[in-house]
């Protein structure tokens, strides 16, 4: 018979309460001693990193002419009869400008903004101690707004700083940036990053969004983390009054690095290419695709030699993996192509009549990419054959001589023109125009009205919400989902 210890049980109770106790207090003063808090101060760091951080300050030749004289082409003759009344006194003006930069190699490496030295005819990098040097440009990068200058420190000990991985940059950490706003150089702000991935206008944009101020100056300028390494370059701001609204765009410093290190090396930038014009995928694209979601990009048209046409892809394809990163969106894939070295073979997952295929791409280089002319055929066909697809609302032609010449459409052999659309019809409120040319249905060639009219029957009987359409618009092509009444 078992006999139940009292004492015994209250003790163990007592020994496991404490137990719990100290356990709970272990983790509460974990996180509290792990926890990342708002800095006293950025002092220490502001003197640290102040003398790496450089103005930049650009002197441009702008001709100019007598307000009083009218403007005329190049070569004409009244220009000449004009110049004989000009003022003889009349000279070029310089114009100025502020930026700001920082030294990255103690060589003398500076990177900046693009926009700050465009069209410069003198570029002067000014040191924290207000010393200066003329600088050269290395190479510069429009499409990201990049540019690498020179300078020749020659007994000057140049202070440098370290770019560090943006990708382990959070929403919520502090940052600082130093510039030159306004002129007024060595100037420090912090704020915290407040989005990151950012897009603004570009196809290889990867800002960081932060509300330490930046000012008109600031561009070019770096932005640190608290440990004193770039995590941005100071681009642009959004404000509707010139100022600073909280509301800041720095190039990622992973972008930067990349661009920069190309510059470096080469004075130009060499990025990937597939040769692939690509687009978005809506929810209707989607279901007339057979895809469970929208996600990937989907080709509208693959350039002839180029790499993703050498690799097999073609035109109503979904990259939904390259080099085996998942693309979830359009905008996605630019950036990791151009990313990835030229001549590398990677790995394209395309989704492709309702399977998933894998394909080796060799990447050819941007910057050498040329865009191929198509050769048109003669076409003798005058006989004009049309058709009412009503469940589209739209009327089409099948492609001859006559409505070729007519549309002025130079570029296509085969194809179903659009030769009218119902108001308020699917086809309208899709957007579909005339003398818009649909080039495919589905996977399918349209060269014949009964090719379309097929496509559509059978979309019916399979109960299909919508049918995916290849439409040639006046540049390139666009798919466009057309919902069945």
């Amino acid at each position: 018979m078992l006999i139940r210890n009292t004492q015994l049980d209250r003790f163990i109770n007592f020994k496991a309460y404490k137990v719990v106790l100290y356990i709970l207090v272990m983790c509460f003063t974990f996180n509290v001693a792990f926890a990342k808090s708002a800095p006293d101060s950025f002092a220490d760091l502001a003197e640290k990193l102040s003398p790496s951080v450089v103005n930049i300050s650009t002197t441009t030749i702008i001709k100019e002419r007598s307000q009083q004289m009218p403007s005329f082409p190049p070569g004409s003759p009244f220009e000449e009869f004009f110049k004989q009344y000009e003022k003889p006194n009349q000279k070029n003006r310089k114009a100025q400008s502020l930026g700001s930069g920082f030294i990255i190699d103690k060589t003398g490496y500076v990177i900046t903004n693009n926009h700050v030295i465009e069209n410069a005819e003198k570029i002067m990098v000014i040191l924290y101690d207000d010393k200066s040097f003329e600088a050269t440009v290395v190479g510069r990068d429009p499409k990201t707004d990049v540019a690498l200058l020179k300078i020749d420190p020659k007994k000057t000990i140049l202070s440098e700083v370290k770019f560090s991985d943006s990708d382990k940059l959070r929403v919520g950490d502090w940052v600082m940036a130093i510039g030159n706003p306004f002129g007024f150089g060595g100037s420090v702000t912090a704020g915290i990053v407040s989005a990151r991935g950012r897009n603004l206008s570009g196809s290889y944009d990867d800002y960081i969004q932060t509300d330490a101020s930046i000012n008109k100056g600031n561009s070019g300028g770096p932005l640190f983390d608290m440990n004193g390494n770039v995590v941005g370059i100071n681009t642009a701001i959004f404000s509707q009054s010139g100022g600073s609204v909280g509301i800041g765009f720095a190039i990622s410093s992973n972008l930067a690095k990349q661009v920069t290190d190309q510059l470096k090396a080469y004075g130009r930038t060499k990025r990937g290419w597939l040769g692939v014009l690509i687009q978005e995928i809506s929810k209707e694209i989607a279901d007339s695709l057979e895809m469970k979601s929208a996600k990937g990009a989907l080709v509208s048209s693959a350039t002839e030699g180029g790499p993703a046409f050498k690799a097999g892809v073609k035109t109503g394809d979904v990259i939904i993996k390259f080099n085996d990163i998942v693309i979830d969106n359009m905008k996605e894939l630019p950036k990791v192509v151009a990313s990835t070295p030229v001549g590398k073979s990677v790995p394209l997952v395309i989704w492709r009549n309702g399977k998933t295929i894998t394909l080796n791409v060799v990447l050819g280089e941007l910057e050498l990419a040329e865009k191929d002319n198509l050769i048109l055929s003669n076409d003798n066909v005058d006989d004009k054959k049309s058709k009412s697809f009503d469940k589209l609302g739209f009327v089409g032609e099948e492609l001859n001589a006559e409505n070729k010449k007519k549309y002025n459409i130079k570029d296509i052999k085969t194809g179903l023109l659009i030769s009218d659309v119902k108001p308020d019809s699917t086809a309208d409120k899709a957007g579909l125009k005339s003398g818009m040319v649909i080039v495919r249905v589905g996977q399918i060639e349209v060269q014949s009205l009964k090719i379309m009219d097929e496509a559509i029957q059978n979309a019916v009987k399979q109960k299909r919400k919508a049918i995916l359409l290849l439409v040639k618009i006046e540049k390139g092509t666009r798919f466009v989902a057309l919902e069945l009444n």
